[in-house]
C-alpha cells in the first residue's frame, strides 16, 4: 500500500501551520445555543435579575429545553423556542426541522438554594454578588488583524457570514442552513521577537454546506469560489498553492437536527479564538452574567485587547479564576508570549489597577444585563463590531 504525501504539510523551521474552525447559525449544536440564548433573552427583557442557565438538545424532530432559571419573568417556552428556530431558517422537515410541527420538550426548575446562597448578597443581585461557579476562563487578542483576532478565526468566521448572508438573501438559492468552514494559514514567526506570529498565506480552505438534491457538485464548487471565497480571503493571502475543498464529503443534502443530534456549548472553541490560547472549558450561551464561564471570559477578552491596543504586547492569553460564592477573582495570569513592552508581573498590576473584575461590576459595567444574547451564538463572540459587544471596546489603561 502507498504512503500518503505529507509534503504539502511540511513547512520551514520559521513557519507554521495553524487551523481554525467556524459554523453556521444552523449546525444542530449552533441552533442549541441560539436557543439557550432565547430564553436567557426572554428571561432578561422582563426580569434583568433573572438567573439563568438553560440548556438545548436536539435531534430530529425535537428540541429540548432543560436547566435550572429563577426569574419574575413570565415566559411562553414554546414560542420562544419556535421563534428562534424559524429565524434560522428551518421551516421545512427537509431541511432538517421544522419550527412549525417539531416537538418542543420543557424540563426547567428553579436554582438551586444552595447556589443562591452562595451568590446572592442579603438576597439581592449587585456589585457585590459572589460568582455563580468556580471555573477558570482565558481571553486572547493578537495584533494580526484589526480586530485583535487570530486571522485564521476571523477568516472562518467571515466565510460562514457571508454563506449565510448569501442563504438568507436568496442569493444563493439552494443553500440550507447547516454549514461549515475550516482555513488553514501559514505563519512565519517574527525574526525581531520569535512569539509574534505574522500570517503569510492561506494554505487550505475547507468549506462544507448543506443543499437542495438539485444542484450539482460542480456548481457547488463554482459558486462556492465566486461569490463566497473570492470576496472573503484577500487575494493577497491567496497563491497557486492554496488547496480548496469543497462539499469534500460529495453530497450533503441531509442535515441540521436530522443529520446530527446538537447541544448546547459543544463549539467553544468555534465561539471564542479557533484554538488559539486557552479554554477554560465552560460555555456561554444560556447563562446569566452571575455565571463567569461567560462574564469572567468576555473580562478576560476585554483586558486581553486593552492591553494590546494600548501597545503593552503584540499578543496575550490573560487567564481568570473564580470560585463559587466569591466576588474577587482568585487568580489572574498574563502571557504576552515574550512581545511585551514591560514585565508581565506589571501589566498585571495595571490591569487590577483599571478593571474592577467582581461579577456583579463585570454585569454592569458590560451592561450584561440587556436582552442582546441571542446574536452572540452564532459567528463568535469576540471580534464583533457590534456595540452591544462592549468588551470589544477596549479600556484606556491608565499605567
Amino acid at each position: 500500500m502507498s504512503k500518503p504525501d505529507y509534503s504539502k504539510l511540511i513547512v520551514s523551521p520559521d513557519r507554521l501551520l495553524f487551523t481554525s474552525e467556524s459554523v453556521s447559525e444552523g449546525h444542530p449544536d449552533k441552533l442549541c445555543d441560539r436557543v439557550s440564548d432565547a430564553v436567557l433573552d426572554a428571561c432578561l427583557a422582563q426580569d434583568p435579575n433573572s438567573r439563568v442557565a438553560c440548556e438545548t438538545a436536539t435531534k430530529t424532530g425535537m428540541v429540548m429545553v432543560l436547566g435550572e432559571i429563577t426569574t419574575t419573568a413570565h415566559i411562553d417556552y414554546d414560542k420562544v423556542v419556535r421563534d428562534a428556530i424559524r429565524d434560522i431558517g428551518y421551516d421545512d422537515g427537509d431541511k432538517g426541522l421544522d419550527y412549525k410541527s417539531c416537538s418542543v420538550l420543557v424540563n426547567i426548575a428553579q436554582q438551586s438554594p444552595d447556589i443562591a446562597q452562595g451568590v446572592l448578597r442579603d438576597g439581592k443581585v449587585d456589585e457585590n454578588i459572589g460568582a455563580g461557579d468556580q471555573g477558570i476562563m482565558f481571553g486572547y487578542a493578537t495584533d494580526e488583524t484589526e480586530q485583535c483576532m487570530p486571522m485564521t478565526h476571523v477568516l472562518a468566521t467571515q466565510l460562514m457570514q457571508a454563506m449565510t448572508e448569501a442563504r438568507k438573501s436568496g442569493a444563493i438559492k439552494w443553500l440550507r442552513p447547516d454549514m461549515k468552514s475550516q482555513v488553514t494559514i501559514e505563519y512565519e514567526k517574527d525574526k525581531a521577537c520569535p512569539g509574534h506570529l505574522i500570517p503569510r498565506r492561506v494554505h487550505t480552505v475547507v468549506i462544507s454546506t448543506q443543499h437542495d438534491p438539485d444542484v450539482s457538485n460542480e456548481e457547488i464548487t463554482r459558486t462556492i469560489k465566486e461569490q463566497i471565497i473570492a470576496k472573503v480571503i484577500p487575494a493577497s493571502m491567496i497563491d497557486d498553492k492554496t488547496i480548496y475543498f469543497i462539499n469534500p464529503s460529495g453530497r450533503f443534502v441531509i442535515g441540521g437536527p436530522q443529520g446530527d443530534a446538537g447541544v448546547t456549548g459543544r463549539k467553544i472553541i468555534v465561539d471564542t479564538y479557533g484554538g488559539w490560547g486557552a479554554h477554560g472549558g465552560g460555555a456561554f450561551s444560556g447563562k446569566d452574567p452571575s455565571k463567569v464561564d461567560r462574564s469572567g471570559a468576555y473580562a478576560a477578552r476585554w483586558i486581553a485587547k486593552s492591553l494590546v491596543k494600548a501597545g503593552l504586547c503584540k499578543r496575550c492569553l490573560v487567564q481568570l479564576s473564580y470560585s463559587i460564592g466569591i466576588a474577587e477573582p482568585l487568580s489572574i495570569d498574563i502571557n504576552t508570549y515574550g512581545t511585551a513592552t514591560r514585565p508581565e508581573s506589571e501589566l498585571v498590576d495595571i490591569v487590577l489597577k483599571n478593571f474592577d473584575l467582581r461579577p456583579g461590576m463585570l454585569a454592569k459595567n458590560l451592561q450584561l444585563r440587556r436582552p442582546f444574547y441571542q446574536k452572540t451564538a452564532s459567528l463568535g463572540h469576540f471580534g464583533r463590531e457590534d456595540p452591544d459587544f462592549l468588551w470589544e471596546k477596549p479600556l484606556e489603561l491608565k499605567f
